[in-house]
Parts: structure tokens; C-alpha cells; sequence
């Protein structure tokens, strides 16, 4: 995706959390923002938007959203859409719209959710762990899943021309950081990275990419290879050949796969503990009376509490080139 379009998406994603308060932030830590510390980045009115604050925003981005903001271009944008949010609220205070019922309704179902969220997490990322002797158990039951074929590992510079593509060859063969230049001049999400785009095997990437890096050696960078993506200057930085990957390079992939069904194990015996010692009472006619067809489970072994959903799983990361 080329970076003026994600960095459009980063203006997006902090707007709709400006307007809809989606970052998950506790009215405290709000309070907090508004008492400028630190320099001070830009002064809206009678408000300050100070660094600490502006990197308070970056933290709350996606991951997948931060390394486009690591250029000048995707931190004056970020700083502007604060600006924009901050004269909206000031605009609003000026309407009285935070004091209307309709917004302190909301901002009460809000401050539940949030409150019974931060408890579960608190709950399951206490509880939910995966210790290494289950992770060695799983590793000597399944090693049939652990055994790939060829594997490389590989950085990359990612441009849109072939003459910033060329530019970059005479800057490496001048002496120039492979990383360093990643990170500055590669347009993609690996660049936050120094271009490292990890272990992986045939299949993983688009051919064009895959037919060069496999036919390298390490440490070799390539010439330039033309992709739908831009134009790639490729590093080597590892080769590893086919057969069964130890238990230390599988380690945290295993514990990626198992965390999820822990997860849900302590979520659930939550529930379950939560039934038993809470009081409550389910008024059975007015239920009935909501409608709805009958369930196949027998009503006894219904879930009735309310409660929220599980918390969801890691998402998973997929390099695709």
C-alpha cells in the first residue's frame, strides 16, 4: 500500500477515535492529557498538546499503524488530526453536548464496559499461562508439524520507482547501512524493522521475490527486483536447510497456539466461580416473555449470567511480500 494511502488510514483510525472515544482510555488518564507536561507541540485556543500527550496518541495505535508514523510527514499528520479533535471538543463545550443526557448515558455504558474489560484482562493475563514443560510436552507429541522444507531469512527495501530503487543500490555500494536506509526509505511495515522480514519458506512470498532470495547467499544484497508491490532491494541474512526446527526456534509459536485455548479455560472457570458465589435471581416469566425459540440445552445448563464475550485471542502476524 503506498505510505500517503496508510498514512490516510492512520488520520482515519485516530479521527474515529477522536469522535467515537474508541481509545479505551480511563476518564483519569483523560484528566491527565488535558494538564500540558512536557514541550509543548502545538497550542489549540486555550488547550496544549504537548509531546507527552502526542506520544500517548502513537501508543495507542495499532501496531500494524505505528511504523508509518515514524516519518516526519506521518507525525505532522498525526499532530494535526489532535489539533482537529481538540477543536471539535472545544466546540462542543461551547454547545453544552457534553452535558446532554444522551452523552452521559453513554459515557456510563461506556465506563462499564471498560471497567469489566480491564477485569478480565487483568484476570486472564494473570492466570493464563503456559509453562515450559507444557510446551516441550506439545513440541515431543507433535514434531511431524515442526519439519519444513528449505528456509531463508531476508531484509528488504521496498520503493516505488526504479530509480529509488537504484539510488539505494549506489548508496549501499557507497557504504551505506542496509538497516539504517530500510528504515528510512522502504515504504512498507517492515521498515520500522531495518526491512527484516524474518524466517520463511517457498510459497511464502510472491514468485519474483522468492526466485531471488532463495538463489542467494548470506549476506549477499541483490540487484533490483521488480514486484507488484514497488521495486525491492533484497538482503540475506540466513539459510537454513530443510528437516525438524528445534524446540527453541518453535518455542513461541507453539506458546502462540496453545495461549489462546488457556485463555478461554480461565475465562470460562471465571464464569463458572462467578455463578456459584454471586447472588442473583432470573425472573423466569419475564424472560419467557421476551420470545425467542426454545433452546435443545435444558434451561438448567444455560448460560443466563450476562457477561461479555471472551477476550479475543492474539491475532496472529502474516508477512506477505
Amino acid at each position: 500500500m503506498p505510505r500517503s494511502s496508510v498514512i490516510k488510514s492512520v488520520v482515519v483510525v485516530l479521527s474515529v477515535m477522536a469522535l467515537f472515544g474508541c481509545t479505551g482510555k480511563k476518564e483519569s488518564e483523560v484528566k491527565k492529557e488535558s494538564t500540558p507536561s512536557g514541550p509543548v507541540l502545538a497550542e489549540v485556543g486555550s488547550a496544549k498538546i504537548t509531546v507527552d500527550s502526542f506520544n500517548k496518541e502513537l501508543e495507542n495505535l495499532p501496531p500494524y499503524l505505528k511504523p508509518m508514523t515514524e516519518t516526519a510527514d506521518g507525525k505532522k499528520e498525526m499532530l494535526e488530526t489532535m489539533i482537529i479533535r481538540e477543536l471539535i471538543l472545544q466546540e462542543a463545550a461551547k454547545d453544552g453536548i457534553e452535558n446532554s443526557p444522551a452523552v452521559k448515558e453513554k459515557l456510563e455504558e461506556l465506563k462499564k464496559r471498560l471497567v469489566v474489560e480491564a477485569y478480565l484482562k487483568k484476570k486472564v493475563e494473570e492466570q493464563a499461562k503456559v509453562s515450559d514443560e507444557e510446551l516441550k510436552k506439545f513440541y515431543e507429541e507433535n514434531k511431524a508439524k515442526f519439519k519444513t522444507g528449505d528456509e531463508v531469512k531476508a531484509s528488504h527495501i521496498l520503493v516505488k520507482s526504479e530509480q529509488e530503487a537504484k539510488d539505494v543500490l549506489a548508496q549501499l555500494k557507497s557504504g551505506g547501512n542496509f538497516e539504517d536506509l530500510a528504515k528510512k526509505l522502504s515504504t512498507d511495515g517492515a521498515a520500522s524493522k531495518g526491512g527484516d522480514l524474518g524466517w520463511f519458506s517457498k510459497g511464502s512470498m510472491i514468485p519474483e521475490f522468492e526466485k531471488v532470495a532463495f538463489a542467494m547467499k548470506e549476506g549477499q544484497v541483490s540487484g533490483i527486483v521488480k514486484t507488484k508491490f514497488g521495486f525491492h532491494v533484497i538482503k540475506l541474512t540466513g539459510k537454513r536447510a530443510a528437516g525438524e526446527r528445534s524446540f527453541e526456534d518453535v518455542k513461541e509459536q507453539i506458546k502462540s497456539s496453545m495461549l489462546p485455548g488457556k485463555q478461554q479455560e480461565v475465562f470460562q472457570k471465571l464464569k463458572d466461580d462467578l455463578k456459584k458465589s454471586g447472588k442473583y435471581t432470573i425472573k423466569e416469566d419475564v424472560l419467557k416473555g421476551l420470545g425467542g425459540a426454545a433452546s435443545a440445552e435444558p434451561a438448567a445448563k444455560a448460560d443466563t449470567k450476562s457477561l461479555p464475550a471472551q477476550p479475543p485471542a492474539p491475532a496472529a502476524t502474516e508477512q506477505k511480500k
